[in-house]
C-alpha cells in the first residue's frame, strides 16, 4: 500500500507523524475489502452513493458501518462514524485504523468528510492509518488521520 501525505520534506510517511506506521499491505487489503462489504448495505435511496467503513481494533477484531440517509439529509449517518459510534456501543475503546471505501473508479476516490475526521480523532490516535483506495491506480492509499485534519479540535475533559 502507498502512503500520502499532505506535506511532505523527506519522502517518508514519519514525515507527517513520528509515530505513524502504515498498515502492512495485506492487513490494509484487508480492511478495505471489510469497508466494501460493509458499503454493500448503506441505505441511500436519495443519493445512490453507497459508501463503507471498516474500524480496526487493537486486537484485530474489525468492526463495519455504511452510510445511512435520511429524507432530510442532515440526519443522515456517514459510514465512518456509524463504524465508530457501533463499536463504541458495543464497549471497544482502542482502536488502530479505519478504511473507507466507495467504490472503484475515480469519481469514486474518498476520504472522511471533516465531521468525520473531527469524530474519528476524538477516539483515534492522531497517527492512526486512514485507508482508501485510489480509484486511478486502483490501489490502497495509506496517511495518518492528522494529516486529513491538522488543525483539530482535541476535547481532553478534567480528571
Amino acid at each position: 500500500a502507498r502512503w500520502r501525505g499532505l506535506t511532505m520534506s523527506s519522502g517518508t510517511p514519519n514525515d507527517l507523524s513520528p509515530s505513524f506506521q502504515p498498515l502492512g499491505a495485506a492487513e490494509a487489503s484487508r480492511l478495505l475489502a471489510a469497508a466494501e462489504r460493509a458499503a454493500g448495505f448503506a441505505y441511500v435511496p436519495f443519493s445512490r452513493f453507497p459508501v463503507g467503513a471498516a474500524l480496526l481494533l487493537a486486537n484485530g477484531e474489525v468492526v463495519g458501518g455504511c452510510n445511512v440517509e435520511d429524507g432530510t439529509y442532515d440526519l443522515t449517518a456517514h459510514a465512518e462514524r456509524v463504524a465508530l459510534w457501533k463499536a463504541v456501543s458495543e464497549g471497544h475503546r482502542d482502536f488502530r485504523a479505519i478504511a473507507v471505501w466507495a467504490g472503484a473508479t475515480p469519481l469514486h476516490h474518498v476520504t472522511p468528510c471533516g465531521s468525520c475526521r473531527q469524530a474519528l480523532l476524538q477516539w483515534l490516535p492522531p497517527e492512526a492509518p486512514v485507508v482508501w483506495l485510489d480509484g486511478v491506480l486502483g490501489e490502497p492509499v495509506q496517511t495518518p488521520l492528522s494529516a486529513l485534519l491538522p488543525e483539530q479540535f482535541r476535547f481532553n475533559p478534567p480528571g
